[in-house]
């Protein structure tokens, strides 16, 4: 197995303290955003014998087993990462697998530059996500009820917000969030500044309930997408709770440090909170547009001490191992590639000893045992 030297990206809504309090460094004082782990060519992993990604195409069977090559390809098909999140991101979507195809082989068809600003879709997969809370993590997940939006939108005073509480209370309810969703996205910017200012002032002066919107309009004054996270549940998980994000689900996250694990894409559609491109049409095609509870994950025990977040998608099995004091070695020996990376303590896997933050990557069907005190992810595949 080969430990892991990972990069850490600057992006401007990263925490300045979270990542170097975890790797017990001192702090940069510059935004440090997310650490990736994995093979993809933006920041591949480095390794005593190349970058990952090198190892991985110099013999990818012997790396990633039959198994995951066959089903997967010759690549590892998921991007481990710490992220830290100092501001909220982007409110986003992601597509499923169909919708992936043909948005990018229609992009490809019309000659869009796969680095064009314009561009949505980077490549042809789908990017379910997972993030499990390491701190107290807030985010947005999915629509919360319309009626009770409406009332949260009505509780502001804000007039010119009637006409959206007004949509809110029509049936069907899918209609009605397709509506005030595309009428807020595409409604005159100044006029919609305005309306965010006055909704502003209301959540802060309210607070409560509000005041995750009253934060978000801090770091995003006059953005639409400050009314448009208002339709979003706010969620905020304790440490080992976890968010599964899949196809068509409007979310965000706001702050707190967790262990994120996704499919191995790059193909985001932006609802707001965001300089960057927002393609509203083919956000609309993209959205589910139903109300739903955030459902939050908690890990299933093995008999064997493993915890695992149960996802419906086989590009990434996110677990963690809880080691105790003096407990027994843990065989985590498989038929496909993992990485495994230390949350907490301080865990033995073969002649590595990993601290917080550092991480290996073990080649599938490699014998692994893991020993010590601490908190150890897993991340690997399901084929």
């Amino acid at each position: 197995m080969d430990r892991l030297d990972n990069t850490i990206r600057p992006y401007a809504w990263g925490s300045t303290t979270a990542i170097p309090r975890l790797l017990g460094v001192e702090p940069t004082g510059e935004p440090q955003a997310e650490m990736w782990m994995g093979a993809h060519p933006g920041a591949p992993s480095r390794t005593p014998r190349g970058t990952l990604a090198e190892v991985l195409d110099a013999d990818p069977e012997q790396e990633l087993g039959a198994a995951s090559v066959a089903r997967f390809g010759p690549r590892l098909p998921f991007l481990l990462k710490i992220l830290a999140a100092g501001a909220p991101l982007s409110l986003q979507v992601h597509p499923d697998l169909a919708q992936a195809k043909e948005g990018y082989e229609d992009e490809e068809r019309r000659g869009v530059p796969v680095d064009a600003p314009h561009r949505n879709y980077k490549d042809a997969s789908h990017k379910p996500e997972l993030i499990c809370a390491l701190t107290e993590f807030d985010g947005l997940c999915g629509f919360r009820d319309p009626v009770q939006t409406a009332g949260l939108l009505d509780g502001l005073g804000v007039a010119s917000l009637k006409p959206y509480v007004d949509l809110l209370h029509a049936h069907p309810e899918d209609a009605a969030l397709r509506e005030v969703l595309t009428a807020v996205l595409s409604a005159d910017r100044e006029e919609m500044a305005h309306t965010v200012v006055e909704a502003t002032a209301a959540c802060t002066r309210l607070g409560g309930a509000y005041a995750p919107y009253a934060d978000i309009a801090h770091h995003y004054p006059g953005d639409p997408g400050v009314i448009a996270a208002m339709l979003l549940n706010h969620v905020r998980l304790q440490p080992g709770e976890a968010l599964f994000l899949g196809a068509g689900i409007p979310h965000a996250y706001l702050d707190g440090l967790g262990v994120e694990i996704m499919a191995n894409s790059d193909n985001v559609l932006r609802c707001g909170l965001t300089p960057k491109h927002v393609d509203v049409p083919e956000l609309l095609r993209i959205v589910r547009f139903e109300a739903s509870d955030p459902g939050v994950l908690r890990p299933e025990a093995t008999p064997d001490g493993e915890e695992v977040y149960e996802t419906p998608i086989d590009e990434f099995r996110l677990s963690r191992y809880v080691l105790p004091e003096g407990g027994a070695d843990h065989d985590l020996t498989r038929g496909t590639p993992q990485i495994l990376l230390c949350t907490a303590g301080a865990v033995r896997t073969g002649e590595h000893e990993l601290r917080p933050g550092q991480s290996v990557f073990v080649p599938a069907g490699e014998k692994t045992e893991v020993s010590g005190s601490g908190t150890l992810f897993r991340a690997t595949v399901i084929a």
